[in-house]
């Protein structure tokens, strides 16, 4: 017994990831993750105001060049949609102020005026600033996994 607690105190020492708590705003953001994803699931739109009301930066999973968000302009609409956010990280960079979130989405979608995708599978990574008590994203990143598709967007229709 004493050899098994031995090893074990050795193993937590070397994965510090097996004692891991969520700080309060890993636990914030991740949750303001999945209530985006029910809620454009549910409504087949994305929820008004969780954009930055400074806008945003993305770089779409279609590939191209930067895009900018002005404030205000989303939400997406969709024909349908089912998208699921899968294995959320989140660092925190300043608590109760500003974090990153890691993620894949996965799922189908068919945005309003476009064609299907079937086998939509992305990496994400968004930034979140917290604004008058809410987290919102200021910049987003989306790149394809290998066997996905990512969406056919390139620019925002303006």
């Amino acid at each position: 017994m004493k050899r098994f607690v031995v090893l074990l105190a050795a193993a937590l020492a070397v994965f510090p990831a097996l004692t891991y708590a969520q700080s309060q705003t890993e636990a914030e953001v991740t949750q303001t993750i999945l209530d985006a994803y029910e809620y454009t699931n549910t409504h087949q739109r994305s929820p008004e105001g969780d954009y930055s009301m400074e806008g945003a930066f993305e770089f779409w999973s279609s590939g191209g060049l930067l895009n900018e968000i002005p404030a205000g302009t989303r939400p997406d609409e969709f024909e349908a949609i089912n998208l699921r956010a899968k294995h959320i990280q989140v660092t925190t960079l300043v608590e109760g102020q500003a974090a990153v979130a890691h993620f894949y989405s996965e799922g189908s979608l068919t945005p309003k005026g476009a064609s299907a995708i079937n086998n939509y599978i992305t990496r994400v990574t968004q930034v979140y600033v917290k604004e008058d008590g809410a987290w919102r994203i200021r910049a987003s990143h989306w790149s394809p996994l290998t066997g996905g598709s990512g969406t056919t967007q390139t620019v925002l229709d303006n």
